[in-house]
């Protein structure tokens, strides 16, 4: 046995030699194939001026860093240091108009026709079930330029495996058609005709193909371009590729051949005198032909042997070997190959363990579900229990029966396609279905489409229903994701182990990023290399799968109805579709709606749901696979993606380009970090919450079983009074929704209690990932920590951990908080705890019947109740800070969004408001804008406003928190009130019909009394929309040519210029947060591709067919996307150093958990985090990202002429340098709205440009209007407002010189359409900052409490 310490020297010395052939972390990585050939500007990675300290990506360790334990100051150095430094940028060119391509755009954002070509071509080879077809889909692929670059290596090999396969199993007669494709694509990539190089797939493909065809094979392909053994193996080796690497690659399926290449490579080693490569072979034989020993000190077993086949065995003497010393260990490839893994990746990348139960669990979860469905039924018939009158109401048997009918169904139906596909003279690769039913058997297929079709249940705001082009696309998905689960299963694949808490220098150092890049590259490689390629579906290969199988279920899915007859008191039974198609308006619009049966709806409230939940919308059972990729990690086998972005293709591409780039890690690290966070259920609370949910009734927002709630009674005068029948009307419209929002509640408690109870006894984890601006979210949707009352109260440590003096103070801190009770000072939030001690006793031993139930009227009940059961606990323990505790403490921010701004502006006074700054006691801003409301309502209402009489004493706290907090992110008014509305309608004491009004009349008062409250946020909040509405106008550089070119209608007209430069502008705002992760604004103007499916006409985005960003949604969205990027930014520094120090540590955004021994230094970290977040200049590198990543753009001069921007702009103190030349034009086409912005100078070097091949400025065509018949000059005219006046005449008389001044703007916008400015220049100066030093927060002891 080798010992610990010279295993654990074993372990570096192989992880360094595994780091040795890693590419330094800032070069691309990639596998050997035409992504290396994409044009160099795609991975273009701008370097800004910054320290030396640390060099996280390309310098030597920093010196005295010496890494270990006991790191506190030296890991918060490293922290400063590093966000200190530039942040590499990944910059990426902005997307094409969808009538425009290039080379590079078509490998950056690949248009849908040819993902479809893609799609079909993969469904194809598998399973071989068309090879045929997907061979001339490849070689259609292979002959356009467009999309040579998506062409990579492993496709080249699935169809080398494909060809090769065929010519074993398939069409053995035709094998040497089959194996001549095979070496003449072998050779086009060995020769590189095509920019594809061989890996070592391609190797072992070969090598197959040569010992399964050979001369002197059974199956003997004579060809004179097959190499032998001994070609291939020079071949291999000329490109540094071991041996060991290509006889282990997953298509090497057989150990016997494995074996006999083994031998092959070896003799051909051996005739060409390499002596390294035969002793790498005899390693790799020796090591496979080992049976694994994992218990060095119990006596080995004798393992199973087979007869060797030497002929002829003979002694020294001569005489013939006894049989039974001629006898060997059978060569197991599997052992080879888990051998290698473990050295390649040097133990500390791959456990010697994948947990088996979670293995279990997303392996075989739709068989499970089936077998439990039938099992069930079984049950009903074993017990007699046949009679319908005793299994209708069963949510299972309905589901098994429909199970049973769909699959029959389907199998006739597919059978149906393939005949029908079969039959096409010309078949549309884009168009067909037939290879992508067939990646999933039938029942299967008929499994998921119920499944998902009863998940989307009351989703998208569809009462007992769903959207039908949502249920399509879902259910589409669901059938991919399958399919692509089920080829991670195939290849058992080991699953890469979690790092080191900070590895042994930290996540801040150079030494320690560069530890992650390395480990997780070298796992990303391992992972990618096991797996076979397959390719990505597009939105309408999706929505046509679903619609096939979404319309098969609701021709078979039935349900049987039974009522009483009111007139003959008889039972009256009917069989009923379980579904239905309707369409309902929506906003005016038309909407496609899938209902469920009424008694569907009913069970889904009330049986168990366990059938229809899918793992991966569970937690997990061991801790999440490390994310080493843009969809690779989390569950084990079912993919996830590490960013939710809804229908962007560009925020995709400069995820996996950042990643390649090695920009990322600390954000999966981060994420990492959340995910192995070990929770359980808490026992305790699950008991009661069961014992509410089984009594039906009502109790802190559990919803009752019948709705509670009386339904209004119709006036008397409903049909003569006009009012009266309103206000009837609006009070039903409420209270059927409410209605229906119970019922709505009640499945998705249902959820939660039965997972709660699914996972009682077990330690679980929670898997998660972002969401576009960097914001981390748990994966599991029903149970999470991130969830209601219900959930969190569900929820505790599965570690526990000492109290302490510090930790009890902070429990019952913790439980005041909960109650509502949490704008005292700590001791005073002490003082309250133990002065309801027995409230607490009386909660924590008997919540319901026998108690008072106090905790029911705290503001978070379920979890005032566990922090109750926890306290009594500990004080009954004898020893309370003793007490191991597991329930998790919380430390919130105060309106978090403020406090980033007041700390970039330098905001005194924003800083007092939101508990930066050192007080007595907790600043609340809300409660501060309330009783300003308040005092003027109470004014209003002794004026004799009705309104204002309404809300005399009905403002609270509450009522306002969610306006003043989303004011700074730029809520409008409609928001505001509609924020309001939901907030009295809570309250339940304003009347139905009055809260429109009365939300009305309290939104303009709560933005009125907020006023300049947020100055200093303001500031910076306008200088963010003024660069992102820039940023959305501008062009790039190389594209002004095209731009200022004339668009032809289709009838052989021009448009005008301005309608083509407003199609060119393309360019979302782009940046980088201080963890290096690249955030793209997916904001775009709406476009919709029509579907014609069996259901309806579903409308759907494409998000491969880019178009113009929509300036509004872009400049409106920046500031508080990027205030959530800022926020999400903290939370991960405080995550990484929290594990860094070893404690335990989960998130709700701005909410932080830990154990409450831990709270001290938790609230240690924060602030320095935060401190060292804002001391970095956050404002100033966002301005220097810009002008970087934007430094080629152009604005065109017209598209500044809109509203009131100019005048914004001259505001912020931007300024435009123009020579004497330039500003005499744009003064000759008759505009002065650009004097107050342009700076004349013969000096200066100039901002504005025209395109090269543009006519001069002086050019008569370009100053006047075009005379062409054929050219439209005439863009839609400005709706300009217009100013009511009580004096008519007047109006009258400017009704000319407002044409006048109309067709002037017209005018000048068209001549100024070859006049662009560089979009650098433009951006306005940053505001200025104030004298908060955020170094004080460290003495505020509410920033977080």
């Amino acid at each position: 046995m080798i010992p610990r310490t010279s295993t654990r020297r074993l372990e570096t010395t192989l992880l360094s030699y595994s780091r040795q052939r890693l590419p330094r972390p800032h070069r691309l990585y990639s596998t050997p194939s035409k992504k290396t050939n994409a044009p160099a500007s795609a991975f273009a990675q701008v370097q800004v001026p910054r320290p030396s300290f640390p060099a996280y990506l390309y310098g030597d360790p920093v010196a005295g860093d010496t890494g270990g334990s006991g790191r506190g100051s030296s890991a918060l150095s490293d922290m400063q240091g590093f966000l200190n430094c530039g942040t590499p940028y990944t910059i990426l060119p902005s997307p094409l108009p969808d009538d425009r391509a290039s080379s590079l755009n078509n490998f950056l954002f690949p248009d849908s026709p040819t993902q479809d070509q893609l799609a079909v071509m993969h469904a194809c080879l598998h399973n071989l079930y068309d090879v045929p077809r997907a061979k001339q889909v490849f070689e259609r692929l292979r002959r356009s330029p467009s999309v040579e670059h998506i062409l990579e290596a492993r496709v080249y090999n699935s169809f080398l495996e494909a060809y090769v396969e065929v010519a074993t199993t398939k069409e053995p007669n035709d094998r040497s058609l089959w194996i001549e494709d095979a070496w003449q694509l072998y050779h086009v990539m060995e020769n590189g005709e095509e920019k594809v190089r061989p890996t070592s797939q391609t190797y072992a493909l070969m090598l197959l193909a040569w010992l399964r065809f050979n001369s002197a094979s059974e199956k003997p392909v004579h060809l004179a371009s097959a190499l032998n053994p001994s070609k291939l193996l020079s071949n291999f080796l000329a490109r540094g590729i071991s041996p060991t690497t290509v006889i282990t690659d997953r298509v090497i399926s057989s150990s016997s051949e494995a074996s006999q290449i083994i031998q092959l490579l070896s003799k051909s080693a051996v005739d060409m005198n390499l002596s390294r490569v035969v002793t790498e072979l005899g390693q790799a034989e020796a090591i496979g032909c080992q049976l694994p020993d994992p218990l060095g000190n119990v006596p080995e077993v004798n393992p199973v042997t087979k007869l060797k086949t030497l002929p002829d065995v003979t002694s020294e003497d001569g005489t013939p070997v006894p049989e039974e010393l001629a006898r060997e260990v059978p060569f197991n490839l599997n052992n080879l190959r888990k051998h290698l893994a473990k050295v390649s990746l040097a133990r500390r990348v791959l456990p010697e363990d994948v947990a088996a139960r979670q293995k279990l669990l997303e392996e075989s979860a739709y068989d499970v579900a089936v077998e439990r469905l039938k099992h069930e039924s079984e049950v009903f018939d074993e017990l007699g229990l046949s009679s319908p009158s005793l299994r209708r109401a069963g949510l299972q048997r309905w589901m098994w029966d429909w199970y049973q009918k769909l699959s029959t169904h389907l199998e006739t139906e597919i059978a149906n396609i393939v005949a029908t596909e079969a039959k096409q003279s010309k078949p549309c690769p884009e168009k067909q279905l037939a290879p992508f039913l067939a990646l999933i058997k039938p029942e299967k297929l008929s499994l998921i489409t119920i499944l998902e079709v009863m998940r989307l249940h009351g989703s998208g705001g569809v009462n007992d229903g769903m959207k039908t082009a949502r249920a399509l696309l879902a259910v589409g998905r669901a059938v991919e994701n399958e399919y692509k689960a089920e080829m991670c299963k195939r290849n058992n694949i080991a699953i890469p182990a979690h790092a080191r808490a900070g590895g042994d220098h930290g996540y801040f150092s150079g030494l320690g990023y560069r530890d992650l890049h390395a480990r997780r590259v070298t796992a990303a490689k391992y992972m990618e290399d096991s797996e076979e390629w397959t390719s990505e579906w597009t939105q309408v290969l999706r929505v046509r799968m679903g619609s096939v199988l979404v319309d098969s279920l609701m021709k078979v899915a039935t349900v049987e109805r039974v009522a009483v007859d009111k007139n003959t008191g008889q039972e009256v039974k009917e069989e009923q579709s379980a579904f239905c198609h309707s369409y309902e308006f929506v906003r005016g619009q038309k909407l496609g709606v899938i209902r469920l049966n009424p008694v569907v709806t009913e069970r889904l409230a009330k049986d168990d749901l366990r059938e229809t939940l899918h793992p991966r919308h569970l937690p997990m059972l061991v801790k999440p696979k490390p994310w080493l990729g843009p969809d690779e990690g989390g569950y084990f086998y079912n993919k996830s993606s590490v960013m939710r972005f809804k229908d962007s293709a560009e925020q995709q591409a400069y995820l996996e380009h950042a990643t390649t780039l090695g920009n990322v890690e600390l954000v999966y690290a981060g994420l990492d970090v959340l995910g192995s966070t070990p929770w359980k259920i808490n026992r305790q609370v699950f008991d009661v919450v069961l014992e509410v949910w089984n009594s039906g009734e009502r109790l802190c927002k559990i919803p009752p079983v019948v709705f509670d709630k009386p339904q209004p009674e119709k006036p008397e005068n409903y049909h003569t009074d006009i009012k009266a029948r309103s206000v009837y009307s609006q009070r039903l419209k409420a209270y059927q929704q409410d209605k229906a929002n119970n019922h709505s509640d009640r499945c998705s408690v249902n959820y939660k209690i039965e997972i709660a109870r699914a996972f009682l006894g077990d330690v679980f984890y929670l898997p998660h990932n972002l969401d576009f601006r960097g914001r981390a979210y748990p994966i599991p949707p029903h149970l999470n920590h991130i969830g209601d009352d219900l959930s969190r109260g569900l929820l505790m440590f599965a570690e526990a951990k000492p109290l302490g003096e510090r930790g009890l103070r902070w429990l019952k801190i913790h439980l005041a908080n909960l109650y509502g009770f949490d704008k005292g000072s700590f001791d005073e939030r002490v003082a309250f705890v133990m002065d309801h001690l027995d409230d607490i006793y009386d909660s924590a031993e008997r919540p319901l019947e026998e108690g008072r139930r106090w905790w029911t009227t705290a503001g978070d009940p379920w979890q005032c109740l566990s922090t109750c059961m926890e306290l009594r606990a500990a004080l009954e323990s004898g020893d309370p800070e003793g007490y191991m505790s597991t329930l998790p403490i919380h430390q919130d921010g105060t309106c978090n969004g403020l406090q980033h701004y007041a700390a970039l502006g330098g905001d005194r006074e924003g800083a007092a408001q939101v508990n930066l700054a050192a007080t007595d006691r907790p600043s609340d801003v809300y409660t501060y804008v309330a009783n300003m409301v308040n005092q003027v309502v109470e004014d209003d209402a002794a004026k004799g406003d009705r309104v204002a009489q309404m809300l005399v004493g009905k403002i609270s706290r509450k009522v306002v928190k969610q306006t003043v907090m989303t004011t700074v992110y730029g809520v409008t008014y409609i928001g505001a009130r509609d924020q309001i509305e939901r907030q009295l309608k809570d309250r339940g004491d304003i009347p139905e019909e009055e809260c429109w009004a009365t939300s009305s009349y309290l939104a303009r008062k709560v933005l009125y009394c907020i006023g300049d409250l947020f100055a200093g946020a303001k500031a910076i909040q306008t200088w963010l929309n003024l660069c992102a509405r820039l940023i959305s106008k501008s062009i790039p550089g190389d594209r002004l040519e095209e731009a200022i070119q004339r668009e032809q209608r289709k009838e052989g007209s021009s448009l005008n210029i301005l309608s083509r430069i407003r199609k060119e502008q393309m360019a979302a705002v782009v940046w980088t947060t201080p963890l290096g992760l690249p955030i793209v604004q997916p904001y775009r103007k709406t476009k919709r591709k029509q579907i014609m499916t069996a259901l309806q006409t579903v409308y759907i985005s494409d998000p491969n067919s880019p178009a113009e960003v929509n300036g509004v949604k872009q400049a409106s969205a920046f500031p508080p996307n990027f205030i959530h990027s800022l926020d999400a930014t903290h939370m991960m520094l405080t995550a990484l150093e929290c594990r860094t120090r070893g404690i335990v540590f989960a998130s709700v955004h701005d909410s932080y958990w830990t154990h409450a021994c831990s709270i001290d230094q938790m609230s240690a970290i924060i602030r320095d985090t935060f401190i060292a977040l804002h001391s970095s200049d956050i404002l100033g590198k966002l301005e220097a990202e810009f002008k970087a990543r934007y430094a080629d753009y152009k604005v065109p001069l017209a598209s500044l002429r809109v509203g009131t921007f100019l005048k914004k702009l001259k505001t912020a103190g931007v300024r435009i340098v123009a020579s004497p030349e330039e500003a005499a034009a744009i003064k000759s086409i008759h505009t002065s709205t650009f004097d107050p912005l342009i700076d004349v100078s013969e000096t200066a070097t100039s901002s504005i440009t025209s395109p090269s091949s543009c006519p001069s400025t002086s050019d008569s065509k370009l100053l006047t209007p075009s005379s062409d018949s054929n050219v439209d000059n005439t863009p839609k005219k400005r709706r300009t407002r217009r100013h009511a006046s009580s004096k008519a005449p007047a109006v009258a008389e400017d009704e000319e010189s407002e044409a006048e001044e109309e067709e002037e703007s017209i005018d000048a916008d068209t001549l100024l359409a070859d006049k662009f400015i560089s979009l650098p220049a433009l951006i306005p100066p940053l505001p200025k900052k104030g004298d908060f030093q955020v170094e004080t927060i460290k003495k505020s002891l509410y920033f977080f409490s």
